[in-house]
């Protein structure tokens, strides 16, 4: 893939095939962007996976870099109520059902009581292509709305292994301080370490690169206990 000029001086800047501690590695991937908007800063972690193994949880970033989400909740009239006051910006069952249906995904985040997944089930060609469907291992199918949007109104994020076995998660802003993005990494690599398969051989975490939106990727050697 042909790289723009900007691209191609930024590499310039260091050695690549180099890792760097976390602090380093981000100090770098903050001082090599060039966009005139405020990048992403994008975590990259291979993990040693067979096929038959995954990786699928969420996590809660210490510091949070993105505006208020809007947050659907497919429930029964019942929980409306507690829905609207946890904060969800969409509430309702068979109507919302029809829309989605009819192609509408205008929310961030869809969360569903266990007795609504017979049918928000069958919306997997409109919320599974756009990674939304609710999910029980991501806590977004459950009847305690409460608990549920207040966590993900806190930041709660969701992470997966690919199918070559490489989480890719957003886990900043370039505008952001080091620190606050290395307590980000921190928090997902804890995460992917505590859903290690327990059948999982050899070296679980194989790499570990940042970079951000327009720039190069910059590889990380974590240290003991990071």
């Amino acid at each position: 893939m042909k790289r723009g000029k900007k691209y191609r001086e930024s590499i310039k800047k260091f050695e690549p095939s180099n890792s760097f501690d976390l602090a380093e590695a981000l100090g770098l991937v903050k001082s090599l962007a060039y966009a005139k908007f405020d990048e992403t800063v994008d975590l990259s972690v291979k993990l040693n996976l067979k096929k038959s193994q995954s990786v699928r949880d969420t996590v809660v970033l210490p510091n949070q870099f993105r505006g208020e989400k809007k947050i659907l909740v497919f429930c029964k009239p019942e929980k409306e109520k507690e829905a609207q006051d946890g904060g969800a910006t969409f509430v309702g069952a068979d109507e919302l059902i029809e829309k989605v249906k009819g192609g509408w995904t205008d929310f961030d985040v869809a969360v569903a009581t266990p007795d609504m997944m017979k049918d928000v089930g069958k919306l997997g060609m409109v919320l599974g292509r756009k990674g939304l469907m609710p999910n029980p291992k991501t806590g977004t199918v459950t009847f305690d709305l409460k608990g549920a949007l207040a966590e993900l109104k806190k930041g709660r994020i969701e992470f997966r292994a690919d199918k070559t076995g490489v989480v890719h998660l957003a886990v900043g802003k370039v505008s952001m301080e080091s620190e606050s993005l290395a307590e980000n990494v921190k928090a997902v690599i804890s995460e992917i370490k505590r859903k290690k398969p327990s059948d999982a051989k050899g070296e679980f975490i194989q790499t570990v690169s940042v970079s951000s939106t327009m720039g190069p990727g910059i590889w990380v050697s974590l240290k003991e206990g990071e």
